[in-house]
């Protein structure tokens, strides 16, 4: 039995978005188109894969069975495929990278236009998420992470800045009313701006490092946003004069430069490593994968 390899792919993309609308986005076809191809695998399998309802598609036992083994087989084959790609002038296909907030916002900006422009025959599709992420589960060939959230058994690059910078910073209006601290301790007296990540952790304690020193403060305030979809509300808050914050340098870098935000503290600003590219070890990188670790080495 032959079946339609991208009827087998509709189906992968409509049991992982759990709907038929879900998976033509990402797939940029039709639901319609969609529900016809899995009604075509249902109909030369002989059995039906996915429950549906007016709420939701879920696969059936056999759904489950047939996704468990059709996933690392199509695999194989996109691979088989891309090795073709090598006997071409220029790398073709789809790049998939998982990136949080942070990545999409003050690293990728200065590098993902250069690449397209190199490798025009590259589709590069990038999903934002600060969670951590199996990025070979999420369907993606690449993820952007700092290294205390890296995956094992991952090779890692250095992708943007080497360095950077936890800031700092108020509206100049909010310490004119409050005082400007002079120690990372004076903040428990000050309503500070924080975040909670997806799984629940918040960004406090805030640590902060001069000499040798480490001062870890919890800190603590009437706000508190979703890292990542919630950062630029907490960002404007702190020019309202709500509260300190405290962010990636880089991204509050306008504001300082313009004035609405003052630096607190900023001989305490601590430093840390940058992003890394990570991505798995064990598997033959796929054409437009590989093109851009090999961008991202030569334009370090």
């Amino acid at each position: 039995m032959a079946a339609n390899f991208a009827d087998m792919n509709a189906f992968l993309a409509v049991a992982e978005a759990r709907s038929f609308r879900g998976a033509a986005r990402a797939t940029g076809n039709s639901a319609s188109g969609m529900s016809d191809a899995v009604r075509r695998l249902e109909a030369q399998l002989g059995v039906r894969l996915l429950h549906r309802t007016t709420r939701s598609v879920v696969p059936t036992e056999a759904g489950h069975q047939l996704i468990t083994r059709l996933e690392p087989a199509l695999a194989e084959v996109e691979a088989a495929f891309d090795v073709v790609n090598v006997y071409r002038d220029r790398p073709a296909g789809m790049l998939r990278l998982n990136v949080p907030v942070s990545a999409a916002r003050l690293t990728l900006p200065a590098i993902v236009p250069a690449f397209l422009a190199a490798y025009p025959d590259i589709r590069l599709e990038v999903e934002v998420d600060d969670g951590f992420v199996d990025v070979i589960a999420a369907g993606c060939d690449a993820g952007i992470r700092y290294d205390e959230r890296l995956e094992q058994d991952m090779v890692a690059i250095p992708i943007g800045p080497s360095s950077q910078r936890f800031a700092t910073a108020a509206a100049p209006a909010y310490l004119d009313r409050h005082g400007r601290p002079a120690h990372p301790r004076d903040l428990l007296t000050h309503p500070c701006i924080l975040g909670r990540f997806a799984s629940g952790a918040m960004t406090s304690p805030w640590e902060f490092e001069r000499n040798g020193e480490i001062v870890r403060v919890e800190a603590s305030g009437p706000l508190v946003v979703r890292v990542g979809a919630g950062t630029d509300l907490g960002v404007d808050a702190a020019i309202a004069g709500t509260g300190i914050i405290q962010l990636f340098e880089d991204w509050l870098r306008p504001h300082l430069d313009s004035g609405t935000l003052e630096p607190v503290l900023e001989d305490w600003w601590q430093p840390f490593s940058g992003p890394f590219l990570y991505y798995p070890g064990r598997r033959l990188l796929r054409a437009p994968l590989r093109a851009f670790v090999d961008f991202i080495r030569a334009n370090k």
